[in-house]
């Protein structure tokens, strides 16, 4: 009975969290700037475009920036702001490997807005960030789907709210779709947010232990494919420095398509948390379906990217807009 009482609470409490950012992200919409900046969307884009064409690291950056910041507080641009003594969101070590690039990208698209006087300080750092994020996975061959908008800015941004918010290069199926749930997420959005790994990099101390000390019985993960194991091997010798980087896709890098789980297919996940979508028979028809359909993946992006978008957003009177993405006005 007691037990009972508690999963009664516990979905309560739940239900109010769903409710609450419900009614939030109920007032976003693609127009929400008609009246008060028009252009926003092709100041953006024309920034956006202008930083990808002085490095590719642009696109993998961007989008791994808004990913991190939606899941810590939710999409409210405090993943942008800087600590004069290194405690926000971005000093966290889950946080330290964000290219700079990305934050980059944010404050030139910034700057482009508000060059408008009409813009000027109308539109938030979070609306901003999604915008170019859309742009940057367009850029790449990926979708071109419709933003929402309304977001209002952060104004706190603290090291310790980042612990246990991120998904660990590790996770198994349950560990993820728990933590994708907590924020609205289904598993389907899950496994189609994770095909952002189509793009960019990552670094050998993140896949040594899946090549040099896996488990007692294995040194090497046996889910790996062994060509693909000596093709790591000679990129992440053992005491290489940790910082090298590695593809997370090494078949199509620089292109937003559905390689990666053509890849996972044959065992070519660079983490344990990509391989385990394939390895779980409760994710491999997903997984099997966007290798075989890229437009059935392009469109449940669009979708899981939408979904990501609305994740505990500040609207209304919530929060400000801020004049710098740095810091709180």
């Amino acid at each position: 009975m007691e037990n009972q009482k508690k999963s009664s609470i516990l979905l309560f409490v739940l239900f109010l969290i769903l409710s609450v950012s419900s009614i939030a992200f109920g007032q976003l919409k693609t127009d929400f700037y008609k009246n008060t900046c028009p252009n926003v969307e092709s100041l953006v884009r024309s920034a956006v475009r202008l930083k990808f064409q002085q490095t590719f690291v642009t696109a993998p950056a961007t989008l791994r920036l808004f990913f991190h910041d939606c899941f810590v507080r939710g999409c409210d641009a405090s993943m942008l702001l800087a600590s004069p003594n290194g405690k926000a969101e971005k000093d966290h070590p889950d946080n330290l490997s964000l290219a700079g690039d990305g934050f980059d990208t944010v404050v030139k698209a910034k700057a482009a807005v508000d060059s408008d006087s009409k813009c000027r300080n109308k539109v938030s750092c979070a609306d901003i960030l999604a915008l170019a994020t859309r742009e940057v996975v367009a850029m790449t061959g990926g979708p071109f789907y419709p933003v929402e908008l309304g977001r209002r800015d952060g104004k706190i941004s603290t090291l310790t709210s980042v612990q246990h918010q991120l998904p660990g290069e590790g996770f198994n199926l349950d560990q993820l779709n728990t933590m994708f749930a907590r924020r609205g997420l289904s598993q389907t959005d899950m496994i189609a947010l994770s095909g952002a790994h189509t793009l960019g990099f990552s670094h050998c101390n993140r896949v040594s232990k899946r090549l040099y000390n896996f488990n007692p019985k294995s040194s090497v993960d046996p889910t790996l494919n062994k060509a693909y194991v000596a093709q790591l091997k000679q990129m992440c010798p053992l005491r290489v420095d940790p910082r090298i980087a590695i593809n997370m896709d090494p078949t199509t890098p620089n292109t937003f398509d559905n390689a990666y789980y053509k890849n996972l297919q044959q065992g070519k996940g660079l983490f344990v948390s990509d391989q385990i979508l394939f390895t779980d028979s409760r994710s491999r028809n997903t997984v099997n379906f966007f290798a075989s359909n890229n437009d059935a993946f392009k469109q449940a992006f669009a979708t899981a990217m939408t979904n990501l978008g609305r994740v505990g957003v500040l609207t209304g009177n919530q929060g400000e807009i801020r004049f710098d993405c740095t810091r709180p006005n």
